[in-house]
């Protein structure tokens, strides 16, 4: 069977800014230089060791209409809901929450100092799912399987198959691939994607050359078409993130945290929210 390696057909650098309660992060899907690439409509990389970037966390605040993914490598961050859900999100831990039709939640640190590092991704919902019943995912670090397909090739599988191994995250509107990929100096990785697809990766230790393109640290690669990628370490060790998901086609309305189909869904969302139906 004929295979066709990606190659990287656009490069993107973060944009610093700040949410949340003034944390301080590095926008990486959601600016002008990638609005969204769907289904991804956000990617978020928040690293920093001084308390005064990130201790203000995200206090209560709602969403509607698609899935936010946090992905944490270091640090404790405390979730709570207005559904009365919590958890305590820690290095290696994943949070697949699906807000639908509304939600409430706050994410706040659960230190006082130290380096808190991780990721946030939007992922859409197709219109038929917008409204469903808000669902979490939380998945403690243990749950993650980690495999060596290669020598100096280790791999964390969040979502989708890598090595033989299925993750822990169920999410069959988008049937997405979430992997986080380490590779020793020199070591170099062929990963299936699936094809037709959306996807992309993101260098966030060392360097790495993915589909014949060097992609340094804070550095975001979209994938073009095909069904696989090759990722290769160079002058050192890196670490990546490779995630892909089914395209949904369909039209985004975005105000702040509601992603909808329609304007007038959007206005539906901003009413309900204010009449405290969330």
């Amino acid at each position: 069977m004929n295979t066709t390696s990606r190659t990287i057909v656009k490069t993107v650098a973060g944009q610093a800014t700040s949410d949340g309660a003034g944390v301080r992060l590095n926008r990486v899907i959601g600016t002008a230089a990638l609005p969204d690439l769907d289904p991804f409509l956000m990617l978020d990389e928040f690293r920093s060791d001084d308390a005064g970037d990130y201790i203000a966390g995200f206090p209560d605040h709602p969403h509607r209409g698609f899935e936010t993914v946090t992905y944490m490598l270091a640090g404790r961050m405390r979730h709570g809901d207005n559904q009365g859900n919590t958890g305590l999100l820690r290095p290696g831990s994943v949070q697949w929450m699906t807000a639908g039709r509304g939600i409430v939640h706050s994410e706040m640190p659960e230190q006082e100092d130290g380096l808190m590092w991780g990721f946030q991704l939007w992922v859409n919902l197709p219109a038929r799912d917008k409204m469903c019943a808000p669902a979490y995912q939380d998945i403690d670090p243990e749950r993650v399987p980690q495999v060596s397909p290669a020598e100096g090739v280790t791999i964390r599988v969040l979502a989708g198959r890598a090595g033989g191994v299925a993750g822990p995250v169920a999410a069959p509107a988008t049937d997405p691939l979430y992997l986080d990929i380490g590779l020793a100096q020199g070591a170099a990785h062929v990963q299936a994607v699936p094809q037709g697809h959306n996807g992309f990766v993101y260098v966030f230790e060392g360097k790495a050359r993915v589909g014949g393109t060097v992609l340094p640290r804070g550095t975001l690669g979209v994938l073009g078409p095909g069904d696989s990628i090759e990722a290769v370490a160079e002058d050192g060790p890196a670490r990546l993130i490779l995630v892909a998901g089914r395209p949904l086609g369909e039209p985004v309305v975005k105000y702040g945290p509601f992603v909808m189909n329609t304007e007038g869904e959007i206005h539906q969302a901003i009413a309900d929210y204010q009449a405290g139906r969330f």
